[in-house]
């Protein structure tokens, strides 16, 4: 798992069967200081994470089975959304 924020959304009308009903975010990884990577994906969103959060993000197999996606085609899905994050 790592840490992202939401920077934009994916809209897709034709995908994979699995996906249908699913939210599309753009992710951005986040280092342990909030500071972005440089690196972003695609993540389903699982919780109802909007524009800007700060969220965390599961990825692999892990990832297919987060809320109700079962066992789809996600490599990568939004399971929290955080509130804090503390560092020493």
């Amino acid at each position: 798992m790592h840490l992202g924020r939401v920077i934009g959304t994916v809209v897709s009308t034709s995908k994979d069967p699995s996906l249908v009903g699913s939210k599309l975010l753009i992710v951005a990884r986040l280092n342990p200081q909030l500071d972005p990577t440089g690196f972003t994906e695609i993540a389903v969103d699982t919780v109802g994470a909007g524009y800007g959060e700060t969220v965390i993000v599961s990825k692999g197999s892990g990832a297919r089975m987060a809320g109700t996606l079962g066992k789809s085609v996600s490599d990568a899905s939004i399971v929290g959304i955080v509130d804090t994050v503390e560092t020493h």
